[in-house]
């Protein structure tokens, strides 16, 4: 009889779990700086990302929730990824896959810099990830940026590296 009470206690907080993700989710507050007094207002968005894959492995129900919203998308990536050397093939699946996420090529830049450089270990300036973004928000008129968070959401250093720049 236990181990029904212990199945039953845990479906009930399995649901209460849900209902206060979707709450949260459809909350006005976090949905307010999409709007404008109230109505939807087009913004340009900048996603700012270590590597090609960031944007299929951790960002895409974020681009296709602003993209289905009218959001005018830019993607910055930080490097080619080029860890194994492979670089220019990561780089052209990042178009590939802008592609299919609905955001044009053309507002898709991906950096070769000799200071960002993919890999475990290889510390990324924050000043110069700073500068660099800068530059793209005024290049672009970015109202919004979103990049990942002090974790790098995987621990990865170089996204570490891209939030605190």
């Amino acid at each position: 009889m236990e181990w029904l009470a212990i199945i039953v206690t845990m479906v009930v907080l399995w649901v209460a779990s849900l209902f206060k993700i979707l709450h949260e989710s459809f909350s006005a507050s976090q949905v307010e700086v999409l709007n404008d007094s109230g109505g939807f207002c087009k913004r340009n968005v900048l996603l700012v990302i270590a590597h090609p894959d960031d944007e299929s492995m951790f960002f895409t129900p974020t681009i296709n929730y602003l993209s289905l919203r009218g959001c005018n998308l830019h993607i910055l990536c930080m490097s080619t990824g080029n860890a194994d050397g492979i670089g220019n093939i990561r780089k052209e699946e990042l178009y590939l896959a802008s592609t299919v996420l609905k955001v044009p090529q053309k507002q898709v830049k991906v950096l070769d810099h000799p200071d960002l450089q993919d890999g475990f270990g290889k510390s990324w300036n924050s000043k110069l990830l700073s500068k660099i973004i800068k530059e793209e928000i005024v290049n672009c008129a970015i109202d919004l940026v979103i990049t990942f968070d002090n974790y790098g959401v995987s621990g990865h250093c170089n996204h570490q590296d891209v939030h605190q720049g």
